[in-house]
Parts: structure tokens; sequence; C-alpha cells
């Protein structure tokens, strides 16, 4: 593509890098107004500078990705409702034999939820769960929460739902959900195993914790309290007075009044007795006495009946959500379209549900749906600039898929551009040119691009703290959660990002297969 006049590369140019500071940076001190409202900050200054025109700037917004997008974080919810988090939460410490099981527990665990539902949403709902199982352990979380934000990245690359970039890459490629899982799925899993190995010998020696060395200053935190706190795919939530006060299945406030007509009763009787008046007949204030005794005993065990149901109802509700979540994955295996699939399951599920749907559908990320607008329209109008098509021109003679150097240098453009301007504008980027690239070489090879810059921009996440969303999810679910919180730095991260990356990355290149 031809450069684009001057002014609209200059102009086009400087919108693409207000974008860029606030996708990066969202609090930059001059500017303080988040991703969400940077992303379209760009794209309105795309459409202001006469970069695109508004029917270009509409046309960018690709309908697949966020109807796709919308209908997976719609499962998500329903899935958080239905407790499947909670039992993921409780595989971190069942039967655990030891710290160095955990973290791998943790290692696979997160892969494989981030490959079913999303990187991001396995950060936010496991993050306090791996941190309340290391107070547990009086261990530093420190190498759980890099176990999970870098095998969830990891495990993300198998599926196309598993993460924002490999959404737009298997829409764009219209590579089905089963080859997408068979090309990279060997990768990921060497993968997440290498990346568990690198962790348990950087950490080993802490690790390695015996019970005379553990600090018994430290609170001990009760297997329940792991197991018991929920989490949604995007908030945190928590049980309100009335779910949460319960006796055997009976409300709290019916508890109570029939505690206190109890003891209005005893109180007449002894009102009775004071003023000199007795029962007038003993057998039949015994009979009374049953009879309340009756009654309250008839009350309780209908109520207890009454919650029997509705446990059985719910449990009901609970494997319908599990068997709806299961058909779309068959569908997506199936070949259908993700888009169309993911919503109907979406919608199957707020059907099912028979109530009100605005309390789960607010839980949804709108935010992320209109981040993923204003990236549209931004970084399509940076295409227009004729920039990316200059850079690509430059690189595409060495960046060859049909031969392991070019698989490198290919590589090496998509980890360097992913950690400089993240991996989803880097896929939007380069897509459509590496795919076109590799094309002009065979089929099989177009496919196979596709499915490395899958692999690669994902991976390209753990390199650094700023890398991906997900590692930023964990630092700061870590650091805002209550009496649990741990503060995971830049440089400690780093520390363990850049092998880990290098060598994962390099490795799993040898098994993509088109």
């Amino acid at each position: 593509m031809a450069m684009a006049s001057t002014s609209k590369v200059v102009l086009g140019s400087f919108a693409f890098g207000v974008f860029w500071v606030l996708a990066v940076f969202p609090a930059v001190p001059f500017m303080p107004v988040g991703r969400t409202a940077g992303s379209l900050l760009g794209a309105m200054l795309m459409v202001i500078f006469r970069v695109l025109s508004p029917e270009q700037a509409y046309a960018a917004l690709d309908l697949p990705i966020l109807g796709l997008l919308f209908g997976t974080m719609v499962v998500s919810v329903y899935l958080e409702r239905a407790d499947m988090f909670k039992y993921l939460g409780k595989m971190l410490s069942w039967k655990s034999m030891g710290p160095k099981d955990m973290l791998i527990r943790i290692c696979f665990i997160s892969a494989l939820s981030s490959a079913l539902f999303t990187n991001d949403t396995s950060c936010v709902v496991l993050t306090e769960f791996v941190l309340k199982i290391a107070r547990q352990h009086n261990l530093p979380p420190h190498p759980f929460l890099l176990a999970l934000a870098s095998s969830a990245n990891i495990g993300s690359s198998a599926t196309p739902i598993g993460n924002p970039q490999n959404l737009v890459i298997a829409v764009q490629s219209k590579i089905s959900f089963f080859h997408f899982l068979v090309g990279i799925a060997p990768a990921m899993l060497v993968g997440v195993v290498i990346n568990a190995v690198l962790l348990l010998g950087l950490y080993w020696r802490v690790l390695t914790v015996h019970k005379d060395e553990e600090d018994n200053r430290s609170e001990v935190v009760t297997e329940e309290a792991v197991s018991s706190h929920r989490f949604l795919p995007a908030t945190m939530s928590h049980l309100s007075p009335s779910e949460s006060f319960e006796l055997d299945g009976i409300p709290l406030e019916e508890v109570r009044a029939l505690h206190i007509e109890t003891i209005r009763s005893r109180r007449a009787s002894r009102d009775h007795e004071a003023n000199g008046v007795a029962p007038r007949d003993g057998a039949e204030s015994t009979r009374n006495s049953f009879g309340s005794k009756d009654v309250a005993s008839e009350v309780g065990s209908q109520r207890i009946e009454e919650t029997s149901f509705s446990k059985k109802k719910k449990k009901l509700w609970k494997i319908c959500v599990y068997l709806i979540t299961i058909g779309m994955l068959v569908a997506l295996l199936m070949g259908l379209n993700m888009s169309w699939s993911a919503i109907t399951a979406a919608l199957a599920l707020i059907v099912l549900d028979f109530k009100d749907a605005r309390p789960s559908l607010e839980k949804v990320s709108y935010s992320l749906l209109i981040f993923f607008c204003g990236m549209f329209i931004t970084v399509e109008g940076f295409n227009q600039t004729g920039i990316p098509g200059k850079f690509w021109d430059l690189m595409a003679p060495y960046s060859k898929v049909n031969h392991a150097g070019g698989i490198a240098v290919l590589a090496i453009v998509i980890l360097l551009l992913s950690n400089v301007a993240s991996n989803v504008p880097t896929v939007l980027l380069l897509g459509a040119r590496v795919a076109a690239s590799a094309a002009a070489i065979s089929a099989a090879d177009e496919n196979k691009a596709w499915l490395i810059l899958a692999w690669v921009s994902t991976v390209a996440g753990n390199l650094s703290l700023l890398g991906s969303a997900a590692n930023l999810i964990v630092c700061e679910q870590a650091r805002r959660a209550p009496d649990f919180g741990y503060n995971l730095t830049f440089w400690s991260h780093l520390k363990f990002g850049l092998p880990s990356t290098l060598i994962v990355t390099a490795i799993g290149l040898t098994l993509i297969r088109g």
C-alpha cells in the first residue's frame, strides 16, 4: 500500500500515538482517562483529522468479533453463578501434596480454564483463591501469582475463545475452532510444562518449606475459607445478607420470629403463675405445650422440605448450564459460526434462568466492547496512513514461514510489536499482511502463519508485566485483595517473564502445524 499524504500520515500517527499511550499507560498523569476512553479518543481523532470518513469508521467495526466476545462473556457470567469457578478453586488445594504440587496444579488449571473461559476471566476468578492458598501454607504468593498469569496466557493460545487476539485471528482467517485447537494445542501443552519447570527451578528453595520453618504468627486460613469466596468474571461478588444467614435452610428472620413467639408464650405462662392464676387443666396445658412444639416442628419440617426442593432445582439448573456450555463448545468444534454459537448459548442461558436478565447482563464488561470498537477504528486509520504497509514490505522478504530463519524473524517482529503496541493492535496491523505473504507460498502456509501469529502474540504477553491484560489483572487483584494483599512488581515479573517467554515461544514454534 502506498503512503498517504504527509498531513494524513502525521495526523494519523498522532491519533494512533494518543491511543497507544492511553492503552499502555491508562493512568498517565496528563490525561488519566483510562484505556476505554483513550480508545474512543483515538477513533474520534481519526475521523476529525479526516484520516477516515465516518462511513469508513463504521465499516471498520468488526461485528462478528464483538458478537463472539459478548457471547463468551455472558456464558462466563452464568458459569460463575453455577459455581464452576468455585469448583476450579477447590481443585487447586484438593488433596494437595505440598507447595510444588500446588504450583503445578495452578499452572495446568489456569491454562485449561483460560482456553475455555478466556485468560482474563480465569485470572479474575482465581487470583484471590491463589492468595488464600499461599497464606494457608505460609508461603510467599509471588511464584503462585506468576504461575497463574503466565500459564493463563499460554493456555489461552490454544482456542479462538481463549483471548481477544485469537478471536480476531479466528474471524479474519476463517480457521475452524477444531483446526485452530489441533494446530496450537501441542505447543500449548508443552509450553505449560516448560513454564512450570522453569518456575520450579527458579523458586525451588522458596517452595521447599518445612513445618518448623513456618511463621507461626501468620494467620492460618481454613480450607473452607479457601473455597468459599465467590467471584464474577468481571467483578468479585459477595453474598447479600438475605442469602448469607440461614439456619438449616430456614431464613434467619423466620427463626427469629419463631424464637420471639416462644419467649412470649413463656412470659405469659410466668405471669399467670405470678398472679396466682393456675392453668384450668394441667393436661390441657401440657397439650397446648406439645401443640406449640408440633406447630414449630411442622413449620421447620415444611421449611426444610422447601429448601430441599430448592436445592434440587438449583442443582438441575447448574447441570443445564454446564450442558448448554458443552453444547456451545461442540458447535464450535463442528465448525458452526462462532459468533452466533456463542450468542445462541448466551440467550439459551438467559431463557433457562427464567428471571430478569439485567443483573447478569450488568456483569458483562461493556467497557471492553467499547474499547474494541475504538481500537478497530484507530487501527484502521493507522493502516490508511501506509506506515504499517511500508514496514511489512521491508520485513516480508525475511519473514517467510516456509523455513526456520523466516519463522524466527517473524516471531521476533511479532514479539517486539506485541510488547510495544500490545498484542491485539499487532494482530490487527500485521494479520492480513502476514497471511497474504504466506498465501503466496501455499494455503497450508497461510494457516500456519495465522497460527504462528496467534501463538507468539499470546505468549509475548508473558515477557513483562505490561505485556498482557491478564498480567495486570493478577497484579491489581493481588494488590487490592482484602487481608491477602501482595504487590507483584514489574522487575520481579521480568526476572521470570523474559526467559520463560523466549524459551516457551521458541520450543512452541517447532510444534505449530498449519
